[in-house]
């Protein structure tokens, strides 16, 4: 029924100016509009909307991912623009904090400024 719905992520903050300049400009994201509850970002293939709201309370997992081709490319570019990486101890992480799945797969985990936990992907 969904299968051909355009989906949009959700995340919410309290800081909405820093958000708007994070995920427009350190991320890169197209800032498409703010309708008082949301600020709402375009990215290739989906929206994510940065919802208001009066209490974070961060998940224990990353919430957003972003594929890439090129994880060491994008990891050093958003590191950067002041970007820190998140470190795990139950992961062995390289130098730049990403984790390689036993795949071939390659993590690596963010924050956004209300510490939605957020992650680059680049598959094996």
């Amino acid at each position: 029924m969904l299968d051909s719905a355009t989906i949009s992520a959700l995340v919410g903050t309290m800081k909405p100016d820093a958000a708007k300049a994070f995920y427009a400009g350190v991320l890169g994201l197209r800032f498409v509009g703010d309708d008082g509850y949301a600020l709402v970002f375009e990215g290739k293939n989906a929206r994510v909307r940065v919802s208001r709201v009066p209490a974070i309370a961060p998940a224990a997992y990353a919430v957003l991912a972003f594929t890439v081709d090129d994880i060491e490319k994008t990891v050093d570019e958003l590191a950067a623009k002041g970007v820190a990486f998140a470190r795990f101890g139950f992961f062995v992480q390289d130098q730049r904090g990403i984790w390689t799945a036993p795949d071939g797969t390659k993590v690596a985990w963010f924050h956004d400024p209300d510490l939605n936990l957020l992650s680059i992907v680049q598959h094996a």
